[in-house]
């Protein structure tokens, strides 16, 4: 793997964004420089990718010009002022529709109000370059929607980007901003990071506030994505201000993610688990993932190879996640039903027979797994396993051509369960395979340890890039 950071580029589509902000600093570039290149970018690439379900030049240049008179009268507003960034289409954004990839939600609005990720994001003069594609109410783990077609990656276009926040992990890797936001309710992120080549973090549920309340409940998370950790952590602590419209928020930190980011890990315990006990994964991603590891353990990490113990807890986290579907889905209008992806209809049906009994005893599935992953990590700092079992697909599908499989969970093992426990879990990228499809290794912490799990992703970055 390159490190960009040993040789920071000069093109700013290239640059990540503490490199842009040194460089705003500096006086080497403004950000309306930078958002011009970017936008050029989108308007080269994104046909081809589809990354970007609307896009605002007009609005971008706006707040670039004010980014620049901030740098110029030494009166920056945020960590990332100037930045663009991109917004997954799930989040409620003053001025622009969300649409959630969906055709029966009326793009009229009005839409007057910012979600706590917009809100913390604007107040940081970030530029909002667009808003990024999703499935149709983020559902499944490939984008593709009736609404806006499909989106592709950008390491080979006739592959999926992965989803649910698929647009999002395709504009980062084709250089269509440095950084997004995206949403993970049981691998949304982390998935097409993985498959996108690059860094995709999770963090604890309520670390990141939310609004308005997702209908899957605890399963649901929102988080950066980025070409690298320093910049997953400097969105992180910019992202998690509370907000008061969510209940459920955390307490705010009493440290900064990017000053925890650079702490030193070495000596602590990493299990290492290929499976988890159950997946079949690759040969070419296991040993990718596996040479990964080993050299984790040169660098005096202390790796084990263990399994944390739970048996694969799909089925009930389908049952959670149909009812959460079913409950969104239910306060569209009517007749959408049948203008739904067909798919969906079906995880919509399944949804509607999910009763209170059978989705108390899959929240007990999932509170017996976070007990035992608490236990777990009693022993072990962290757990390290292969983001996903496979590379990205033939796009255009919802599960693997000729797998036999019907459902997006059963090629997604390694993720989902992260979200059943409401742990943190970040995606980094450990290199290629022969036909060129990124491979991601996914480093998961206790509950509460978002600053733990960026610090190991960090330095396992830097001995992997080294």
């Amino acid at each position: 793997m390159s490190n960009p950071r040993n040789t920071p580029p000069t093109d700013p589509v290239a640059m990540t964004a503490v490199e842009l902000v040194s460089a705003y600093a500096a006086g080497v570039l403004s950000p309306v420089e930078v958002t011009e290149a970017v936008l050029a970018t989108i308007t080269a690439r994104d046909e081809a990718v589809n990354a970007f379900c609307l896009v605002d030049p007009d609005r971008a240049l706006v707040q670039a010009k004010d980014s620049e008179a901030r740098w110029q009268s030494g009166h920056v507003r945020g960590l990332l002022d100037g930045v663009p960034i991109s917004i997954k289409d799930i989040f409620l954004t003053e001025g622009w529709p969300t649409r959630r990839g969906s055709t029966s939600i009326d793009p009229s609005g009005p839409w007057t109000e910012d979600s706590p990720v917009a809100a913390r994001l604007r107040a940081d003069g970030m530029v909002f370059l667009g808003k990024t594609t999703t499935p149709e109410i983020a559902w499944k783990a490939v984008t593709d929607s009736p609404l806006t077609g499909i989106t592709r990656n950008p390491a080979d276009p006739t592959t999926t980007a992965g989803g649910s926040s698929g647009g999002s992990a395709a504009a980062v890797a084709a250089g269509m901003g440095p950084v997004s936001v995206g949403t993970d309710g049981g691998g949304s992120i982390r998935i097409p990071a993985s498959f996108c080549g690059i860094v995709g973090f999770k963090p604890t549920h309520g670390r990141i506030p939310l609004y308005p309340a997702s209908p899957f409940g605890p399963l649901a998370h929102a988080g950066p994505m980025t070409r690298t950790v320093e910049d997953a952590a400097l969105l992180m602590d910019i992202l998690s201000l509370p907000d008061p419209r969510d209940p459920t928020a955390l307490a705010p930190m009493i440290t900064t993610f990017r000053g925890q980011m650079t702490r030193d890990v070495r000596g602590l315990t990493v299990a290492y688990s290929p499976t988890l006990g159950y997946a079949e994964v690759d040969s070419e991603v296991a040993g990718l993932v596996d040479a990964a590891v080993r050299r984790l353990a040169e660098a005096e990490l202390r790796v084990i190879d263990t399994d944390p113990g739970f048996a694969d807890p799909r089925e009930a986290f389908e049952a959670l996640w149909a009812a959460g579907a079913a409950t969104m889905l239910a306060k569209l209008p009517e007749g959408s039903r049948e203008r739904v992806d067909p798919a969906l209809r079906t995880v919509w049906e399944r949804g509607d027979g999910v009763g209170a009994v059978e989705y108390l005893e899959a929240r007990d599935v999932a509170a017996r797994v976070g007990v035992r992953m608490g236990e777990f990590h009693t022993a072990y700092d962290v757990l390290i396993t292969p983001t996903m079992p496979i590379t990205a697909f033939e796009a255009g599908h919802d599960v693997p051509p000729g797998s036999g499989m019907d459902s997006w969970a059963q090629w997604t093992p390694f993720t989902y369960p992260f979200n059943m426990t409401q742990q943190p879990a970040i995606s980094i990228p450990v290199g290629t395979t022969a036909a060129g499809l990124p491979v991601g290794l996914q480093i998961v912490g206790p509950r509460h340890s978002d600053d733990l799990v960026l610090a190991v992703a960090r330095y396992a970055e830097l001995v992997l890039s080294a």
